[in-house]
């Protein structure tokens, strides 16, 4: 029987029509999700080595392989969402994954045990990652993608804020485990929200191979912007070098919580109105924008030395740069993909910048450990450089293909300069 509350974006009209309610209910899942993830994010390490008596390598085992669990099934669910032309599911399974996990947390008595379990979660994250986008993506039309994209990135920001905030609230009254029983109640609240308000879309399956999908979903343009990308990602750095830049600056490991927030409010401010400019004005050079962000973040971590306050400075720059390069990346893939292809798409898009984080940190931690922080700093501005040359060059190129086809064809209505 068809879902009569299944959405579809052929029907959207400009603003935030009743279609874009879902994006709204989702970003509320967002919001609790993230509060609860955090909450257990800012005390686990310290759980692990405080609690558990594990070393800084385990901690760095544990998350290493967390994250590459995560990057496997975000290609795994993405092509099964256009397999079976369904969203929802498999969103709900990775959100419901992640919420049994949090309360067991608290159950551990070895880093093993709490390895098994950070494996759980970050395969629930995986899971929900690329139907949920493609979902995001069929719930509103492409010329609300940015707003889409942005509106949800902020929700989900705002529990980053939120969650860290309030399990060192908590943490001096209730322990590390009682912050894993607490931050069962936001993920459970989030999971309720997903069953009982969010609706599915309507998707067509393929039947055909995941190979034959990736194969269609590779088409000249979209190739071309994930070479683009992958020459940027292999020097973009994560944010536990600006922390450590900010411990070098003078920031002592109490304050470092506040560096982090600094950077978490960035991406909250600037992830919404740069999904908005996106749809006004094209997203590819408001992505361009955010490269010259972490270029200028790069450039003030190469520079900027002596004194605590430029920790808070280089952490603005940097959440600015994630708000406004995530929101729009993520808004962009449906405009390069098929509407049945989106989950491949979102799959092949996590995959790329999967390697690339794992690329770029791993030659960034080596350089900063091995020789010294400025040489690592050079090394993205370096890759970063040729990122904005790469991206700027596709822009103008695109723009070009796409008026000539326009005056080829006159029937054809008027383009985006996405």
């Amino acid at each position: 029987m068809e879902n009569k509350d299944a959405v579809n974006s052929d029907d959207q009209k400009p603003g935030f029509s009743r279609r874009f309610q879902n994006v709204i209910r989702l970003g509320y899942v967002s919001l609790f999700t993230d509060i609860s993830t955090e909450m257990v994010l800012g005390v686990l390490p310290y759980f692990i080595v405080l609690d558990l008596h594990a070393t800084a390598a385990v901690l760095g085992l544990i998350e290493g392989v967390a994250e590459s669990v995560n990057d496997m099934f975000r290609v795994f669910s993405g092509v099964l969402t256009d397999r079976f032309g369904k969203r929802k599911p498999f969103v709900l399974i990775g959100y419901g994954l992640s919420t049994i996990a949090k309360p067991i947390f608290a159950l551990t008595n070895s880093w093993t045990q709490v390895f098994a379990v950070r494996v759980v979660d970050r395969a629930g994250k995986g899971t929900r990652t690329s139907p949920r986008d493609a979902l995001i993506s069929d719930s509103i039309s492409k010329s609300e993608s940015g707003k889409g994209f942005g509106l949800h990135r902020s929700f989900d920001q705002i529990g980053a804020v939120v969650g860290p905030l309030l399990a060192f609230a908590v943490f001096p009254f209730i322990g590390f485990r009682g912050v894993f029983w607490v931050s069962f109640v936001p993920a459970l609240i989030a999971l309720l929200i997903l069953v009982l308000y969010v609706a599915d879309s309507k998707a067509l399956p393929r039947h055909s191979s995941p190979f034959e999908n990736a194969r269609a979903v590779l088409t000249r343009d979209f190739s071309l912007l994930l070479v683009v990308l992958g020459i940027f990602s292999v020097g973009a750095y994560n944010y536990s070098f600006v922390l450590l830049k900010a411990s070098l600056l003078g920031i002592n490991q109490d304050d470092i919580a506040v560096v982090y927030a600094t950077l978490n409010v960035a991406t909250v401010i600037f992830g919404l109105p740069a999904g908005i400019l996106a749809d006004k004005i094209g997203k590819l050079p408001i992505l361009c924008v955010s490269y010259v962000a972490f270029l200028a973040t790069s450039f003030a971590g190469l520079w900027l030395v002596g004194y605590w306050a430029y920790a808070f400075f280089i952490a603005f720059l940097f959440g600015s740069y994630l708000a406004i390069s995530e929101t729009v990346q993520r808004a962009m893939i449906p405009d390069f993909t098929k509407a049945e292809l989106k989950g491949t798409g979102y799959a092949i898009y996590y995959m790329l910048i999967g390697v690339g984080s794992l690329l770029a940190n791993s030659i960034f931690g080596t350089l900063w450990t091995n020789i010294n922080p400025a040489s690592a700093f050079e090394y993205s501005i370096v890759t970063s450089t040729l990122g904005v040359v790469a991206l700027s060059i596709f822009t103008i190129s695109r723009r070009k293909s796409r008026a000539q086809a326009a005056i080829a064809s006159s029937a054809s209505g008027p383009t985006s300069t996405n």
